[in-house]
């Protein structure tokens, strides 16, 4: 049983992972700063800092592969906090490989983003920048294996509040309206995080190794028709005030393509969860969070 540990596993898209991982028989430990509340019994966990290059070490003994997920993954966050974000990404994913060599792991599969291919995304996009090109240098210099996962727009279960797809069916739910700020043109592939999760594992084939992956969905969405369905499946007439004099330069409006980073291969799911199902979920889940509050 092959060791696979997950920095940055308590979170949305590392738990899901986690759970993936453990589904088809992989011995996984989680290191995160936190406890995951998703932890399975078949799961390890190691409550560290994953800037600590001797708890990270300690914690990559024995392993095979290495996600990490860890660090600043909200663009505004990143923004207000650059050198934070810095210290977070870049310094976290040069620990994690210095680590990784230190031990001899054969492969990291490290958590990018779309927005390594444009000029948006402020200091999280040149975080992930850099951060893929530590990388492969590590991966020359030490004969290290990598994987890029470049991530579309992922939604689902366990996502943060900043989660765009959450953060609008929580406005829906709770207030029956919504403000949202941009043109209402702007379009997304987005993917379900249980769908990301199984191509997250399926590059772990020899056909990805040193190769750079393009996780995204089938279902292609302006932000108008998405704020449409989100209220049609709520239950709740339709109420949105579109502000495009606050829009953000920090967002993409039709395609991330600017920059031309490591060519990419594009993995979508032959099968996937239906958008409109997967804004259900979310829907139940708010449901639930508001009867936990009360």
């Amino acid at each position: 049983m092959d060791k696979v540990v997950i920095i940055g596993g308590s979170g949305f898209m590392g738990s899901h992972t986690a759970d993936e991982l453990s589904n088809r028989g992989f011995d996984v430990t989680i290191f995160d700063k936190s406890n995951s509340p998703w932890l399975k019994e078949n799961q390890n966990m190691i409550e560290g800092d994953m800037l600590d290059i001797d708890q990270v070490s300690k914690a990559l003994k024995g392993a095979k592969f290495l996600y990490h997920f860890g660090g600043i993954a909200d663009i505004g966050e990143a923004k207000k906090n650059p050198f934070e974000t810095i210290n977070h990404n870049v310094i976290g994913a040069a620990v994690a490989m210095e680590a990784a060599a230190k031990e001899g792991v054969k492969r990291i599969i490290y958590a990018s983003t779309m927005y390594v291919y444009s000029p948006y995304g402020s200091f999280y996009r040149a975080s992930k920048q850099a951060s893929e090109t530590i990388i492969e240098a590590y991966t020359e210099e030490f004969s290290l294996e990598h994987t890029f996962l470049r991530y579309g727009s992922l939604y689902g279960p366990r996502a943060q509040e900043w989660n765009g797809l959450k953060k609008y069916v929580d406005q829906v739910i709770r207030n029956g309206k919504l403000d949202y700020i941009g043109t209402g043109a702007e379009r997304r592939e987005y993917i379900h995080v249980k769908d990301a999760a199984r191509l997250s594992v399926d590059v772990l084939d020899e056909k990805h190794k040193n190769q750079a992956i393009t996780v995204t969905g089938n279902q292609v969405l302006s932000s108008t028709e998405l704020i449409d369905m989100i209220f049609e499946i709520a239950g709740v007439k339709k109420d949105v005030k579109i502000d495009e004099k606050k829009r953000s330069n920090d967002h993409y409006l039709m395609t991330p393509y600017r920059y031309t980073p490591k060519a990419a291969k594009k993995l979508v799911p032959d099968e996937f969860i239906d958008l409109g199902q997967g804004i259900f979920e979310i829907v139940e889940e708010i449901y639930n969070e508001i009867n936990e509050e009360s």
